[in-house]
Formats: C-alpha cells, sequence, structure tokens
C-alpha cells in the first residue's frame, strides 16, 4: 500500500513532489521516500519552533500548517542542529541520516533553483555522514551452478527461468515481477524492462535464458488473470502476477534445496553475483556493465567490480618489488649480467 501524503503536505512541499514524480520521472517509491524524509525534517521545525503540544507524539505531528518562513531562515549551522537530532533523538544510523541529508538538499536546491524562492541555498556545502562500501554478498561460480542444478519441485521450470534471468541478466525484483509477454523478443533475443525511476532499457539474452524462458512459456498457464505477465503464481485459480514477495520465496525455497540457505544471500545479491561474474569471467567493460544493471552512475558500478581473491594474488605476485623478482635480479647480476634498474618510485605517484 502507498503513502497517502497530499492531505499532510503544505503547498511547498506537494509542489516539489509532482515535481519528482513527473518532471523528474522518478517512481512512485521515490516520491514516497522523499515525503518520508521531508516530513521527519518539517516535523523537527515544528519542535524547535515551539508551534505544538509538547505532549504530542513525534509520529502524530502534522505538517500541513508548516510555513514556509520555517524554511526560509534555516541555515547550515540549523541543519548540522538537525542532523544531531537525528542521531541522538532519532536513533537514526549514519546511512539514514545519509540519506535524509540528500533528500533536504535536494529539496532546498529545488527551492532555490527551480522555484526561486531563497535567495541563497544554505545547504549547498552540507555534507551527510562518510559511508564505508562494504561488498555485498555473493554466489561464485561454482555456488551458481550448484543452485541451478539443484531447482525442482512442482513448479521448477518457472523457477528455474527466474533464477536464471537473475543470474544473467542482473535485473532488479521490481524488474523481473514486471515482465510482460509483450517486453520478449525471441528473435532479437531481448527484453524490455522498466527500471527505477520509470526507464526502459534493453537487455540481450544469452542461450541459457532464451532456452530457459521458451522451456517455462511452453508449460506457463494459459488461463490467467494476467494475460500480459511472464511469470505467474500458481497459489490461486486465476494464476495471477507473481508478487515481488512471492518471487523472493521461490529464490529462497530454492537456495535451501542447493544448500545455500544460510549463506545470507537474497535476491539483490543474485544481481550482485550476475555483475561479479560478467566482470570476474566475462571481461566485461565498466561501461557495459553500468548500462546492463540499469545504473546513472559509473560510480554505483564499481562496487560490483571487486577483485577475487585469485585477483588480488595475482596482483601482488605482479609488483615490480615481489620477492622473486628481486632475487632473479640479483642472481643475474652476480652472474655477470646487466643489473636491472629499480623501479622509480615517488611519493606523489598513486596509479
Amino acid at each position: 500500500m502507498g503513502v497517502d501524503y497530499k492531505a499532510d503536505c503544505p503547498d511547498y512541499l506537494l509542489d516539489y513532489l509532482v515535481y519528482v514524480g513527473s518532471v523528474a520521472s522518478r517512481s512512485k517509491r521515490t516520491v514516497e521516500a522523499y515525503y518520508l524524509d521531508l516530513r521527519v525534517f518539517l516535523r523537527y521545525l515544528r519542535i524547535i519552533h515551539n508551534d505544538i503540544d509538547t505532549s504530542t507524539p513525534f509520529d502524530e505531528i502534522t505538517i500541513s500548517s508548516v510555513p514556509f518562513e520555517y524554511i526560509r531562515s534555516f541555515e547550515l549551522s540549523d541543519a548540522y542542529l538537525y542532523m544531531n537530532y537525528l542521531t541522538v533523538e532519532r536513533h537514526n544510523s549514519n546511512k539514514t541520516r545519509a540519506r535524509k541529508t540528500s533528500s533536504l538538499k535536494k529539496f532546498f536546491n529545488y527551492l532555490y533553483i527551480k522555484k526561486s524562492l531563497l535567495s541563497v541555498n544554505p545547504l549547498e556545502h552540507l555534507e551527510g555522514p562518510k559511508l564505508g562500501k562494504p561488498l555485498p554478498k555473493f554466489l561464485d561460480l561454482d555456488q551458481s551452478v550448484s543452485l541451478l542444478e539443484s531447482i525442482d519441485g512442482a513448479n521448477k521450470v518457472r523457477d528455474y527461468c527466474i533464477i536464471t534471468l537473475f543470474l544473467n541478466c542482473g535485473m532488479r525484483l521490481s524488474e523481473l515481477a514486471g515482465l510482460n509477454l509483450s517486453s520478449y523478443s525471441k528473435g532479437s533475443r531481448t527484453l524490455r524492462v522498466v527500471g527505477k525511476g520509470n526507464k526502459d532499457r534493453i537487455l540481450y539474452l544469452n542461450d541459457a535464458c532464451v532456452k530457459a524462458l521458451e522451456d517455462y512459456l511452453k508449460v506457463r498457464p494459459k488461463d490467467s488473470v494476467d494475460k500480459n505477465a511472464v511469470f505467474l503464481s500458481s497459489r490461486l485459480r486465476t494464476h495471477p502476477r507473481m508478487s515481488t514477495r512471492r518471487i523472493q520465496q521461490v529464490v529462497e525455497e530454492q537456495l535451501r534445496r542447493a544448500g545455500l540457505g544460510n549463506l545470507g544471500i537474497s535476491v539483490h545479491k543474485l544481481r550482485h553475483t550476475c555483475a561479479t561474474l560478467l566482470y570476474e569471467y566475462g571481461n566485461v567493460d565498466l561501461l557495459v556493465l553500468r548500462d546492463t544493471l540499469g545504473h546513472e552512475n559509473l560510480s554505483t558500478t564499481e562496487i560490483y567490480t571487486h577483485l577475487s581473491d585469485a585477483d588480488r594474488r595475482r596482483a601482488a605476485n605482479a609488483s615490480p618489488l615481489s620477492g622473486e623478482r628481486l632475487a632473479d635480479s640479483q642472481g643475474s647480476s652476480q652472474d655477470g649480467g646487466t643489473k636491472a634498474e629499480s623501479p622509480d618510485i615517488s611519493d606523489n605517484n598513486e596509479s
């Protein structure tokens, strides 16, 4: 169920959310996320301006009456106090505060640049908490093969197709759930998916994906209430489109069947597995990988390019200062050969 924000939005916030959803073409889910973040901010403004009953629970503070003057008078120093409030009073993690900082900065930038409602943007230089980027979990090649080979059950053809597409195409959960028969072109061996921000992209299918799809379409129920949905639920007689939660359950069931259920692998981790295997074994360029995954920024894709243990071992052995190479150089020098020149190592050269 979506968030009903229109009844409790001041006009300036509602205008912004309409802009985000229409002009900026963000998804409904993204618009709702911005609303929830900014609702916390406007509730905070009411608290610090003492215009509510102090006994009112935070989650019951309305925001429709927050005057724009509260926004106009907000300064960078106030933003730092707000960040501290999120930490101390709301117990927000660094990740949550970073997201709320980003939401707030985008809102103020809109008010300043797009609407000219602010003479300056006080949050232009606001910094959020620094976040490390832990490497997501993923399946290695052997585990991926084991998962595919162990798929079984009453809907094994369907489930095999689902997991094959996740592992080979790296699509998001919502993208796979939203696949339609009209999305698939057997002739061009492509799938059209709707990604974040309602942006279409084309996925090119390899032999494994085409075969898995064709095998599944042969057994796909023909009496579905949703005639265009690719993946259908078998739990109801009407065979509706599979929900995202049901797809998650299918993946979890097959992971357990393969003995991989205790690794903390989710549908999104299968997406990461796809990207990792493409980069490690397919020698896929980062730009191609970015487009395949539907990322807007290359920096988002870079986390999928972590090196394997073998890659790191090869890199370590490739060092010009590795013991083996130095020993070889010393040996050739003692044998009367020409001594190799030492590499020019500068403190300023980090490349």
